[in-house]
């Protein structure tokens, strides 16, 4: 530190990370940095995502998207497109989310498998999304829509590596997991956001001009929003069909159809 002060140079220094992803040894090193800088992406994926821990000037929420390519790393401009590219059609299951990663929105994309178990105790396996909201929107969907995933087993995967990590995703994980229960094919030009509350009500979520800005154009022409947020934006200047809900109940109705 005192190095860099006094020969007004900038240091990088690589540090050990443990199990529980935090930085390994004292604490020191991480307080005298300016910024921590994270590079993470999983082994069998060609995409790294550059996330700041700490940025002592700047904001900590933004990312930055880069490919593992023969020239070596390659940003990536535009993410959403990136996730998509592979997406199967008339498959159900399978749902778009929108979810903001600093000021940048991302269009990911959420696959759930609903299936009988072979066990006593039914498997719930998720990859990308909290384990623990999962079984709340299992919940809700039991509860308030009667439908049953008591004896079958749930998976869900967020396509990517990407981790939908705000309650804005709630709306497309409720939405994939209906989809392959009931086998009703989603659209392929319908995107969702919404976070779902014990009630079974769709609640109103930040930014979300710049949600529905990004899937307008990427060329979706639905987009499932909540109701209540409706009176931030002016639909007539969108191309895009917005449809606004109050409940799990009529966001699954546009499936139908």
């Amino acid at each position: 530190m005192h190095t860099a002060k006094d020969a007004e140079i900038p240091i990088f220094i690589v540090g050990h990370v443990n199990k529980d992803g935090a930085i390994a040894g004292p604490k020191v090193m991480e307080h005298i940095v300016d910024a921590v800088l994270y590079f993470e992406g999983q082994r069998n994926l060609s995409y790294r995502i550059l996330r700041a821990e700490k940025n002592r000037f700047g904001s900590t929420n933004e990312i930055g998207v880069f490919e593992m390519s023969d020239d070596g790393l390659r940003e990536v401009p535009n993410p959403s497109q990136m996730l998509l590219s592979a997406r199967p059609k008339n498959v159900s299951g399978c749902c778009v989310a929108c979810t903001m990663e600093g000021t940048r929105p991302i269009l990911a994309e959420v696959q759930a498998l609903v299936t009988k178990s072979a066990f006593s105790a039914p498997r719930r396996t998720c990859d990308g999304f909290d384990y623990n909201r999962l079984f709340l929107i299992l919940a809700v969907l039991e509860k308030r829509l009667g439908l049953y995933y008591g004896g079958l087993d749930v998976f869900v995967n967020i396509v990517g590596g990407i981790k939908l990590q705000e309650p804005a995703a709630d709306l497309p994980i409720a939405m994939a997991l209906y989809s392959s229960l009931t086998d009703k094919i989603i659209p392929d030009n319908l995107t969702a956001f919404g976070e779902i509350g014990l009630a079974g009500e769709i609640r109103g979520i930040s930014h979300i001009r710049q949600r529905i800005n990004e899937a307008q154009r990427l060329g979706f022409e639905k987009c499932i929003v909540p109701k209540q947020s409706l009176s931030e934006i002016d639909r007539s200047k969108y191309d895009i069909e917005i449809i606004g809900v109050s409940s799990i109940r009529q966001a699954l109705d546009v499936i139908g159809k």
